[in-house]
């Protein structure tokens, strides 16, 4: 009963990524092995992985990305004329922070587009 009163109260507290934390490690006996230390250390990165996530999802929905890339699912085998050290290389999004805008050209049906939703992503991952 204790247990079920202490996950209400974190999910009041909106640390459900703790409360999630919790239940795993009572359904494990791994755990219970654990010192208090490691075991709290566990909880507390559950809970920023998990608003951590949450940020990201809400700032992929206010994108509203056209498709659902990356720049790791971008294909250099493909003849497009990408150099692939340049892409990489504005994957790090600094463009972003030096307040720089990123132009993509080129012929029609080569990917424009799918690389700007990959470059985008990429700036929502980085935050």
């Amino acid at each position: 009963m204790l247990i079920e009163q202490t996950l209400e109260k974190m999910n009041a507290m909106k640390l459900s990524g703790m409360a999630e934390g919790l239940r795993l490690q009572l359904g494990s006996a791994e755990h219970v092995k654990l010192p208090f230390d490691d075991r709290l250390g566990l909880l507390v990165d559950a809970e920023w992985i998990a608003r951590e996530q949450r940020k990201l999802g809400k700032r992929l929905r206010a994108a509203k990305l056209r498709y659902a890339a990356s720049i790791e699912d971008v294909d250099f085998r493909h003849p497009r004329g990408l150099d692939r050290q340049q892409v990489l290389s504005l994957a790090t999004c600094s463009f972003v922070h030096s307040h720089h805008n990123l132009v993509i050209t080129g012929p029609t049906g080569v990917g424009k587009s799918y690389l700007a939703c990959a470059y985008v992503e990429r700036a929502c991952r980085l935050g």
